[in-house]
């Protein structure tokens, strides 16, 4: 029998002073057997830098040909594809040719390694954005990690500020160009 998903509710009042945007959410992680919480904490930051109606969690790492969050459109085209992690410059070139606008946010320790060796074969894609968090940042987010969690979540400049029930992270987002 194979081992399910651990389910982690999060209730996150959040303000995006960038985008003027605010709002509250209440999302259902789902940490996947094979994901750590690094990168299931990453997905939820992810979702919380692209706020917008139509934004959902996939299936992520058991639906291998989704992102691990999109936008879809009314019609069914996908307006906004994100992975998180290190994709292959194949995976990313099939996202840009299907959406509107891709993102993708690598946070590991092997994340400046991934973006010198794939920097030039990323760069032909317009409409590609890529983002790095600091490791050692997202092992603390991590730790904040409850089953069931109350987060304010505030965004302004590049820095993203989450206050828990008992702790406070704060992550800098840098963008790769």
């Amino acid at each position: 029998m194979a081992t399910k998903p651990t389910i982690y509710k999060l209730h996150i009042a959040l303000s995006d002073f960038n985008r003027d945007y605010y709002d509250s959410a209440h999302l259902t992680a789902a940490l996947h057997p094979s994901e750590t919480l690094e990168r299931m904490m990453v997905r939820v930051v992810a979702y919380c830098l692209n706020a917008q109606e139509h934004i959902t969690f996939t299936k992520g790492l058991s639906m291998v040909e989704e992102p691990d969050i999109w936008v879809k459109t009314l019609d069914d085209q996908i307006a906004l594809w994100v992975d998180v992690g290190e994709p292959t410059a194949d995976r990313i070139k099939k996202a840009s040719r299907i959406a509107t606008g891709v993102k993708v946010y690598s946070f590991n320790s092997k994340s400046n390694v991934w973006w010198e060796q794939n920097k030039n074969k990323l760069h032909p894609f317009k409409n590609v954005q890529f983002y790095q968090f600091d490791w050692q940042q997202i092992q603390t987010l991590a730790s904040l990690t409850e089953r069931t969690m109350n987060w304010s979540l505030s965004i302004s400049g590049d820095t993203v500020y989450i206050a828990a029930e008992n702790q406070t992270c704060e992550l800098v987002i840098k963008e790769l160009i």
